[in-house]
């Protein structure tokens, strides 16, 4: 199954300042069908970058908790690719040029579940694990078969309503057991599933 590390939407820019390019470059030396829009790199102009340079996204695992503090149920997206495919996966996306990580979190997870989710980004952004995805199968237990792809993972409480937009159809919330069983996992892109039993134990929920 071809893996596809979601990216943002090419409407979803900034509106002022405009960044240079989502990766910091406005052509690529004059790659033809470069993108009019300088805050956005055009298809051909993202594969060459992807031929030649890992890409760094963040990855988010939404949860719900408990008064607390503990993990009650797990978001896991339900998401459609360009080709009409459906996927389980959770919130994932690029980091752009000049954006912190902890800004990159918060727009992908809104983005992703909508501005009522109300995502507890948290204060110090240091990731649960990096994950490392690479287009060759078994060098790590996480693939994408378009580019080497680096993302920093995390688990995000939300707390306000969830309504899925772009791409992602619908969250779908499970108890800790199920999100981290081998159905599920067998469900997820990209080796995802290591990533979700990852995610659970970093917060003590994994049984």
């Amino acid at each position: 199954m071809a893996v596809r590390t979601p990216d943002p939407d090419p409407d979803d820019l900034p509106d002022e300042p405009q960044l240079p390019s989502d990766l910091g470059m406005s052509g690529l030396g004059g790659v033809p069908g470069g993108s009019a829009n300088p805050a956005w790199l055009s298809e051909v102009e993202l594969a060459e970058v992807r031929r030649r340079l890992p890409i760094l996204y963040v990855e988010a695992v939404p949860v719900r908790t408990d008064g607390t503090g503990q993990v009650t149920e797990v978001g896991i997206l339900l998401r459609s690719t360009s080709v009409g495919e459906l996927l389980r996966t959770f919130v994932s996306g690029r980091v752009r040029h000049g954006e912190t990580v902890r800004d990159a979190l918060y727009r992908h997870l809104e983005n992703d579940l909508g501005p009522m989710a109300f995502p507890q980004v948290p204060a110090q952004p240091a990731p649960f694990t990096v994950a490392e995805y690479f287009p060759m199968p078994g060098v790590t237990p996480f693939h994408d078969d378009r580019q080497h792809a680096v993302a920093l993972a995390y688990v995000v409480p939300v707390t306000g309503t969830c309504e899925p937009r772009q791409d992602a159809l619908e969250v779908t919330w499970m108890t800790p057991e199920e999100a981290s069983s081998d159905a599920l996992a067998a469900e997820l892109e990209g080796g995802r599933g290591t990533l979700v039993r990852q995610a659970l134990a970093s917060v003590g929920a994994l049984r």
